[in-house]
């Protein structure tokens, strides 16, 4: 694991060592700070219905979650807590921006994500296509918010399910069953041209097949960790089943179908060293503060923000959000 310094230069734009400690309480001061304005600000981002102008082209906005490792916790196995993040996908006038938040902290998180939709400009009457990761809480956060919306499952992570149990359904092969092993992925690959078809119903008759094939008394543990997976897959795509859109009609007419641009700004927001290494632990407040600093600087809002707190600070220097 790298020096505390190291891990708070991956939050804040610091270029040399400071004072660990220090740097925490003035960034928890600072996010605080935040949540005050928030909370002053509250209802005044809604604009009045008679006041609103034409809307501009659709807009796109990803959806995507990760697990944090939870602190104080007693073992490095268990206590995790969900982080959200989003992300819009650039208009014509309008630069990416991404935010984060802890689905568990605060009261409102729909709120939350409507005051960053607004913030950019998102009217009511604006038509939005939310493509989310297929999780509750990730799919549940903008349900409701605007009514010319659309909520999709993304295509990314349909795939990618579908990946490692074409994975598995090699071991199924090297394991003693090449014969089997052969109709397994032929079934997958039906499986995976419904999905993308959108015949979600035929999908779902696929995998309860491949269920009855697999469910063996003596089957081996390739077997079993096939099984499990095209039950867990069944049951997320029986409960998405609602989001799923025929992908290769939408692909042909240029429309996203996928959250992979959601990616980066989950390494960028949340940081590989704080999520996929899991070497820190954070309480749900104190990782929902970074976060909210962190997308101000990801966004290029954090010098205006400490501009107007200190108006002799200078010009905001422009940044781009990958």
């Amino acid at each position: 694991m790298g020096s505390p310094s190291n891990c708070w230069k991956e939050v804040l734009p610091i270029a040399e060592d400071l004072n660990t400690a220090t740097i925490q309480m003035q960034v928890h001061r600072t996010a605080e700070r935040l949540e005050a304005e928030r909370g002053d600000a509250r209802g005044g981002n809604m604009r009045d219905g008679n006041a609103l102008l034409e809307p501009s082209a659709p807009w796109v906005v990803g959806l995507d979650g990760a697990y944090v490792h939870a602190k104080g916790q007693p073992s490095r196995t268990e206590g995790w807590f969900e982080v959200i993040v989003g992300k819009s996908l650039p208009t014509q006038d309008k630069n990416p921006k991404c935010f984060g938040l802890v689905s568990r902290y605060g009261p409102e998180p729909e709120r939350r994500l409507a005051e960053w939709l607004e913030g950019q400009g998102l009217q009511s009457n604006q038509s939005v296509t939310f493509l989310s990761d297929g999780g509750d809480a990730v799919r549940e956060l903008p349900m409701g918010l605007y009514p010319r919306s659309e909520h999709l499952l993304d295509w990314f992570h349909v795939t990618m399910r579908m990946t490692v149990m074409s994975r598995m359904a090699e071991g199924v092969h090297e394991a003693d069953q090449p014969e089997l092993s052969a109709d397994l992925e032929e079934m997958l690959e039906h499986l995976k041209w419904n999905l993308w078809h959108g015949k979600v119903a035929r999908a779902l008759e696929i995998l309860d097949e491949l269920a009855y094939i697999l469910d063996l008394e003596n089957g081996s543990p390739e077997h079993r960790k096939l099984l499990k997976a095209v039950r867990a897959f069944e049951a997320y795509i029986s409960g998405n089943r609602a989001f799923m859109p025929n992908y290769g009609e939408r692909y042909r007419q240029g429309k996203i179908i996928s959250t992979a641009f959601v990616e980066s700004a989950v390494d960028q927001l949340v940081s590989k060293r704080f999520v996929k290494k899991q070497q820190m632990q954070w309480s749900e407040p104190g990782a929902h503060f970074l976060l909210q600093i962190r997308a101000r600087v990801l966004n290029g809002d954090w010098r205006a923000t400490l501009s107007r707190w200190y108006p002799g600070l200078g010009e905001p220097a422009e940044t781009k959000l990958g």
